[in-house]
């Protein structure tokens, strides 16, 4: 099984990063983690440096990728969803595992949620870790 896992640098990928790293080590299935992002920067390394702390402690080996979209714009998170789709396509991953911030209907109706845009393609089984 191959399972994918996007974080954000929020607190809430980082417990579906967990969850997914002990799935993974239960069920002796692949782990990648991703970090989709408009530009690299400060803020790219540190959510970087948090998954790698996070996989260190599960004894999961990966090296988080950093996927750059210049193409993000006000609804970013539907566009990330959308990459995260493509790369499950394109890589053959079996599984995605997601945080979810709960955010309310306002803030849902304006920013989108990329974890719904996953969840409502139902190309792959998702697991949402709030």
């Amino acid at each position: 099984m191959k399972i994918l896992v996007p974080v954000d640098g929020s607190d809430c990928s980082f417990r579906a990063l967990a969850f997914a790293a002990e799935m993974a080590t239960n069920f002796d299935a692949t782990l990648h983690v991703v970090h989709i992002t408009d530009s690299r920067d400060e803020a790219t390394e540190e959510t970087i440096r948090r998954a790698r702390d996070v996989l260190d402690a599960h004894g999961v080996e990966d090296d988080p990728d950093v996927r750059t979209d210049i193409g993000l714009d006000f609804r970013p998170s539907n566009r990330i969803g959308e990459d995260i789709l493509s790369l499950v396509a394109d890589e053959g991953y079996d599984h995605v595992v997601m945080g979810h911030h709960g955010a309310g209907t306002v803030e849902r109706a304006l920013l989108g949620s990329a974890t719904e845009t996953v969840m409502d393609a139902e190309r792959v089984p998702v697991t949402v870790v709030p």
